[in-house]
């Protein structure tokens, strides 16, 4: 796997999908962070596949609690008086690494994680072709005995449970669209990507 990582970004779509094997995840506003396990330390990346380890080092010694190996696609968000703050993560992600330190110890981060893009089992290794649900059980996997503030972000088939997220969710800060991969609502295929 070559570093930095192109992620897939999010598409717009005008409904909710039903049917089977449709998969929703809640979208979380932040700022978009691969998190790289290396065998000695944490390596974070921007979506424009810029280092950002210095402006998120709170999340970064968490990850260390990764096995080696491991690569990850998330968000990274703040929370304040009980919302996701976005303006707060773009603001920790903008600006200079000692203001970074300081705004993290007033306000630490959480990485939500919606993928695994690399197993540390060289067995497995890269996950990207393979389908939703098999990336889902490995990533649940991975972060069974890794505690916040890396989580993995709630995912369900339940249409109805995904349109109550929708409508009653973003109030606390989740964003208010749809999109086959992005905001508001992550909707995914079960059997694909």
């Amino acid at each position: 796997m070559e570093f930095p990582i192109k992620v897939a970004l999010a598409q717009a779509v005008p409904t909710i999908p039903e049917g089977p094997g449709w998969w929703y995840e809640t979208k979380l506003d932040g700022h978009r962070t691969v998190l790289r396990r290396t065998d000695e330390t944490v390596v974070l990346y921007a979506r424009s596949g810029r280092v950002v380890t210095q402006h998120w080092m709170d999340l970064a010694v968490a990850g260390m609690e990764l096995r080696p190996g491991t690569v990850l696609d998330g968000e990274a968000v703040i929370r304040r008086e009980g919302r996701l703050d976005f303006a707060a993560a773009q603001s920790r992600a903008a600006s200079s690494v000692t203001r970074a330190r300081a705004l993290a110890a007033r306000y630490p981060a959480s990485y939500i994680c919606w993928d695994v893009l690399q197993h540390p089992d060289p067995a497995i290794g890269d996950c990207r072709s393979r389908p939703y649900t098999e990336r889902r059980a490995l990533l649940l996997d991975l972060l069974a005995d890794v505690g916040p503030p890396i989580q993995a972000v709630p995912a369900t088939d339940d249409r109805d449970v995904a349109v109550f997220w929708y409508d009653a969710l973003r109030e606390q800060g989740i964003e208010g669209g749809l999109s086959a991969s992005g905001a508001g609502l992550v909707i995914r295929r079960g059997g694909g990507g």
